[in-house]
């Protein structure tokens, strides 16, 4: 009965030191802080999963009242999506990540831990996607064009549609294009306003085929941001080719060599063996004795 009673007391006793302790506010700050931007779509992002203690974010432009956003409250997460209230695209904003006890568990604390992110302005430092593109190469083969997709962004209109990079940059939204022959490594560039991008005989040999990068480019940003994600690599098709041309006089004569030798051998070999039997025709009669008359 003793040894009951004392095992009730210690169980009764670790209940409150663990409840003590949750709401003590002994929560870890929360580790790598940081912004991931990918065509509008921003969220703030750190460590580690909680376990008995949660997060709330709290987010605004540098030097002005801080807000919340009720996605992120008492959250078990480890990421808030922004991308719909950070709507000055040119402000920079700041935002703080706090460790809070549970949803519905109070604290004696007034001011909980917490850990800061550096500041982030979107239409400086979110990274532009992958654009697509199309190719389209004129009858007479002497002009190929482009016609890129300005990659949508997660930001909307007063029509609740997606709007675009075109939308947001206007005219500082570029594009590099990367190109070369398809047969060769050398490599050329053309920037372009246009979305619409055309390459004639000063960019281009006739008929052959080419491969094309294309990378949205805006040069208001800083060095390293200029430049958006490198679309996949897509080449036009070049003017059908002469068997000649197609596999090349090189590989041609030496295939003809393969053939030519291939038959001498067969000759000789052919011719060998007809020695070796007749040979061995005329070897056998020799050792056959004359009939007697």
């Amino acid at each position: 009965m003793l040894k009951m009673e004392r095992k009730t007391f210690c169980m009764r006793l670790c209940t409150v030191l663990f409840f003590t302790n949750c709401v003590s506010g002994n929560y870890p700050k929360a580790q790598n802080v940081s912004w991931l931007s990918i065509n509008f779509k921003t969220l703030l992002m750190w460590d580690s999963k909680p376990f008995n203690y949660s997060y709330t974010v709290e987010y605004s432009v540098v030097g002005q009242i801080r807000e919340w956003n009720q996605h992120c409250i008492r959250t078990m997460e480890t990421e808030c999506d922004l991308s719909n209230v950070l709507t000055d695209l040119k402000a920079t904003y700041s935002a703080d990540v706090f460790s809070e006890p549970l949803h519905r568990v109070n604290s004696d604390l007034t001011e909980f831990p917490h850990t800061s992110s550096e500041g982030f302005t979107p239409y400086q430092d979110t990274l532009i996607g992958r654009p697509e593109f199309k190719i389209e190469v004129s009858k007479d083969k002497r002009k190929i064009t482009l016609y890129v997709e300005d990659p949508p962004v997660a930001l909307f209109n007063e029509q609740n549609k997606l709007k675009t990079m075109r939308d947001v940059f206007a005219d500082e939204l570029q594009y590099k294009v990367t190109f070369g022959k398809a047969t060769s490594t050398g490599k050329k560039t053309k920037m372009s306003a246009s979305s619409e991008i055309e390459l004639d005989r000063r960019d281009i040999d006739p008929g052959v085929s080419y491969c094309f990068n294309v990378q949205a480019y805006i040069p208001s940003r800083s060095t390293d941001k200029q430049l958006g994600e490198l679309s996949q690599t897509q080449c036009s098709p070049g003017a059908n080719k002469s068997f000649f041309e197609e596999f090349g006089i090189g590989v041609i004569a030496g295939f003809l060599l393969l053939v030519i030798t291939i038959i001498v051998v067969a000759i000789v070999v052919t011719v060998v063996c007809c020695q070796r039997t007749r040979k061995a025709n005329t070897s056998g009669k020799e050792g056959v004795p004359l009939r007697s008359v």
